[in-house]
């Protein structure tokens, strides 16, 4: 990719459209080789569940990931009440001294972790009231992601598949609907599993993807980051070029048929 081609973010501008998460790794030395092998530069911390800085005393995931390195996007996994996902997020501010650009996710369910959109809705309004800027996790759903950005939401990411399923993009057509009506960028979060359903997400036009899982759960973390690299930044570049035609009912040959060699 060019070096033109930047991601632009709540202002910011990041050569990497690749976000990735920091749980479920083995220790935060694995953690850091993941996210350096994927090129990310924007990491996103769960609150409720990695210690950065509120729990004096236990190891602290800022000293592997330093704020000066990356974008560090705390999010609010494990909540499932409006309230809760916006204390979490004020936290948050508090120990990253004003740190303003978060992921908002305010599950439905435990046992499939799809998105409360009612409490999504009404959270990202009071967040983006207080000042934050908010990157919200939501229902593949054009009109509430509408409603998101409305509510001035900087970034709408709706699941491709649920969480941790590793089932890739499941209804690519209502993504499309939800990029193509977007003024701010649309980013796939949840469900990807390899490298092809990132190129994917990416050929079908959104500006990133988001994932854990995929690379905390595969065999070899820290190869499975280097192919979600490449993978995210070839799909980007098939996007960019433009795919031919699909042509369902007819055949053409790669090689023109013109001033060919005729038998006798």
């Amino acid at each position: 990719m060019t070096h033109s081609d930047t991601f632009k973010l709540a202002g910011r501008e990041y050569t990497s459209r690749l976000l990735v998460g920091t749980g479920k790794y083995k220790d935060f030395e694995q953690t850091r080789a993941a996210i350096q092998a994927s090129g990310s530069q924007i990491v996103t911390v769960a609150i409720r569940r990695t210690n950065i800085g509120q729990n004096a005393g236990e190891p602290n995931l800022l000293d592997f990931l330093p704020p000066s390195q990356f974008t560090i996007l705390p999010n609010t996994a494990g909540c499932y009440t409006a309230d809760d996902a916006v204390r979490t997020l004020r936290l948050a501010r508090e120990l990253l001294d004003g740190h303003d650009l978060v992921k908002l996710e305010v599950l439905g369910d435990p046992s499939n972790l799809f998105p409360n959109m009612p409490e999504t809705l009404k959270a990202a309004k009071t967040l983006v009231d207080d000042g934050f800027k908010v990157m919200v996790y939501c229902a593949d759903d054009p009109i509430q992601c509408r409603m998101l950005e409305d509510l001035g939401c900087v970034a709408i990411m709706p699941l491709a598949s649920l969480i941790g399923s590793g089932m890739g993009i499941l209804n690519p057509w209502n993504l499309r609907l939800i990029i193509d009506q977007a003024s701010v960028p649309v980013l796939v979060d949840a469900g990807v599993g390899t490298a092809s359903d990132a190129a994917v997400a990416m050929e079908l036009g959104c500006d990133g993807v988001l994932m854990n899982t995929a690379i905390a759960g595969a065999r070899d973390p820290i190869l499975m980051a280097s192919a979600m690299k490449k993978a995210v930044e070839a799909g980007r570049e098939a996007h960019l070029a433009g795919r031919m035609p699909r042509k369902f009912y007819s055949a053409d040959p790669s090689s023109p048929a013109e001033g060919l060699i005729q038998s006798r």
